[in-house]
């Protein structure tokens, strides 16, 4: 009932997304929220953990006369004793809301709570959810959505905060060790704040952290073709390379047919119709250990490649049945999964920038604020391979193909497509050189993001004590999840390092102030 639960919860986020940019964005998995009551290590009665707090940040940095907003958090206390630690978490680019379960010993956060008599607290990201500087999404608003200002929001709020708990007031780094745990995108910011800012927090932990800003991400679909039934990854190449030769030879006739075939006669640009080819593969973000036949990625590729009950050898049913059972799948399943009753040129377009869609600037639309972050800072377009690797994606898609729509999205700010400062973040931040002491690297071999975390091929990173990285068979920052564990044991394995790791170095921290 759990993984039905997640799955309903990822599907739903998952096809409210118009456009196709952006249907590959980081995410962490979502969790029910337990409906039960809370009470303290004494028997006191605790607010639920779906409470809202609000905390007085500020609003720059680099510029306190500008003031302070209002950034949303939510706490739980239930294993709280004084001395404990105080395990910080954003879940990064997106609302906030519906993430209390990670406050809880359903995830890793909770279970080092309970295990070491802690407080768990989620933080929204500023310029997401309801916690905004300023009450629009206008590129000039967006000026003060950067890594760096995320960075110091974390610290500001551990060094400053007085929590609503018994004794919160003197909880401040040096009085207690904070933990800071992050998965993906705020995986990486919790390497990044430890490097940007040490000593602040004494330990962190990143899940999937994708610590290496990468414009031309093709990597994202590289432990998908690796990991994927092998004949549905040789039936979408052929589809996908039949595809590209017809663009190569400028054959537009064909590629229309092609279009009519999935249903998507009225897509005008090839571009946008090879990224709807490309949404069949996104779905595998959401998978997890304990999901299985029902997902939508394995009904995709139960459509290619079951045949009146039999399913095709490793080299799939060839190109002329693999064009047609896709495009079959998009007629009767996907088009209104991912489309509802739009029309396909409104739905899967990226050219009319007077969409709604590029035009609305109203707060709480995670889209927006972290396509700001993907056009300034960190790219990671999910585009076509080089020639020398095999697609299941095609070449057709480039970074200027995103570039391109950070024009449509802040056409105040970008007059032509923008290149990320790429180099410059990883500088500033260390990426994949990152060596701070006390940091735990958790990565999943299944994982499309895997390429931009320190478990990437060809790193070798090097597996330290004082730096561990542990890698199971997961997918998207399946260690974060307690269940993930009880269903795979290598991931099991990643989750009782964490814990060891934090037990150690709670062992080592004394306070200062």
């Amino acid at each position: 009932m759990w993984a039905i639960t997640l799955l309903l919860l990822t599907s739903v986020a998952r096809a409210a997304i118009p456009n196709a940019m952006l249907r590959g964005m980081h995410s962490l998995p979502k969790l029910p929220v337990p409906e039960r009551s809370l009470t303290s290590f004494d028997g006191t009665p605790l607010p639920p953990i779906t409470t809202v707090y609000h905390f007085d940040q500020l609003i720059d940095h680099n510029n306190a006369e500008l003031g302070t907003f209002q950034q949303r958090y939510w706490m739980n206390w239930e294993f709280y004793k004084p001395g404990g630690p105080i395990i910080l978490m954003t879940p990064g680019e997106s609302d906030a809301d519906g993430f209390e379960a990670y406050t809880t010993n359903e995830t890793i956060n909770g279970l080092i709570a309970q295990q070491h008599n802690g407080a768990a607290i989620i933080i929204e990201h500023r310029f997401f959810g309801y916690s905004n500087p300023y009450d629009d999404l206008t590129s000039q608003s967006l000026a003060l959505l950067t890594i760096q200002q995320a960075i110091d929001d974390l610290v500001y709020f551990a060094t400053t905060a007085d929590l609503p708990m018994p004794g919160g007031d003197a909880v401040k780094p040096g009085q207690a060790p904070w933990i800071l745990i992050g998965g993906s995108y705020s995986g990486a910011l919790t390497s990044w704040t430890m490097v940007n800012k040490p000593g602040i927090f004494w330990a962190g932990y990143s899940s999937s952290g994708v610590v290496e800003a990468i414009t031309d991400y093709y990597d994202y679909f590289s432990p998908i073709r690796e990991h994927m039934p092998q004949n549905c990854s040789s039936d979408v190449e052929a589809v996908i390379s039949y595809l590209d030769i017809m663009y190569e030879a400028g054959d537009t006739a064909g590629i229309q047919m092609l279009k009519e075939v999935f249903g998507l006669g009225d897509v005008v640009h090839v571009e946008d119709f090879a990224t709807a080819l490309q949404d069949n593969l996104f779905d595998w973000q959401s998978l997890q250990p304990d999901v299985g036949p029902g997902a939508m990625f394995f009904e995709f590729c139960d459509a290619l490649e079951v045949k009146n009950g039999v399913s095709a050898g490793p080299e799939g049913w060839g190109l002329e049945n693999a064009i047609y059972s896709w495009g079959n799948f998009w007629n009767t399943t996907y088009y209104s999964y991912v489309c509802g009753s739009e029309d396909a040129e409104t739905c899967l377009g990226t050219y009319n920038a007077s969409q709604p869609y590029w035009t609305n600037a109203t707060v709480n639309n995670a889209n927006r604020s972290w396509y700001w972050m993907v056009c300034n800072q960190v790219g990671w377009y999910q585009v076509g391979p080089p020639e020398c690797e095999p697609a299941i994606v095609s070449r057709i898609l480039q970074p200027a193909y995103g570039q391109r729509q950070c024009v449509n999205m802040f056409p105040e700010a970008f007059h032509c497509p923008p290149e990320p400062t790429t180099a410059e973040t990883n500088a500033m931040y260390a990426g994949w050189d990152v060596d701070i002491p006390r940091l735990f690297f958790a990565n999943g071999l299944r994982d499309p993001w895997r390429e931009a975390t320190v478990s990437a091929d060809g790193l070798n990173k090097p597996n330290t004590t004082s730096r561990p990285i542990y890698e199971g068979d997961g997918f998207h920052c399946t260690d974060l999840i307690v269940q993930n564990g009880i269903v795979d044991a290598t991931v099991a394995a990643v989750q009782e390092a964490g814990l060891m790791y934090m037990k150690e170095w709670l062992a080592e921290w004394e306070p200062s102030a």
